[in-house]
C-alpha cells in the first residue's frame, strides 16, 4: 500500500486543486489510522487520484528505463 499511497499523494499534489494538494500532503504524512480515515472519507476522489498516480508511476518507470538505454 505504501507505493500506492506515494503515487496517489503525488498525483494529488501535482494535479489537484489547492484542496487536493493539501489532502495529498496530509495523506503522505498520515499514519495508518489516519490514512484509512482519509480513504473512507473521500473514496471517489482517492480512486481518481490513485489512477492518475498509476499513470505517473508508469511514466516515471518508462523514463528511467529510457535513461538507462532500455
Amino acid at each position: 500500500m505504501e507505493a500506492g499511497v506515494y503515487w496517489t499523494a503525488r498525483a494529488m499534489q501535482e494535479q489537484g486543486s489547492r484542496f487536493y494538494r493539501a489532502l495529498g500532503q496530509a495523506l503522505e504524512a498520515a499514519d495508518a489510522g489516519n490514512r484509512r480515515l482519509i480513504y473512507r472519507t473521500w473514496p471517489d476522489a482517492l480512486r481518481d487520484f490513485h489512477g492518475r498516480g498509476q499513470v505517473l508511476a508508469a511514466n516515471e518507470a518508462a523514463h528511467e528505463e529510457e535513461a538507462q538505454g532500455g
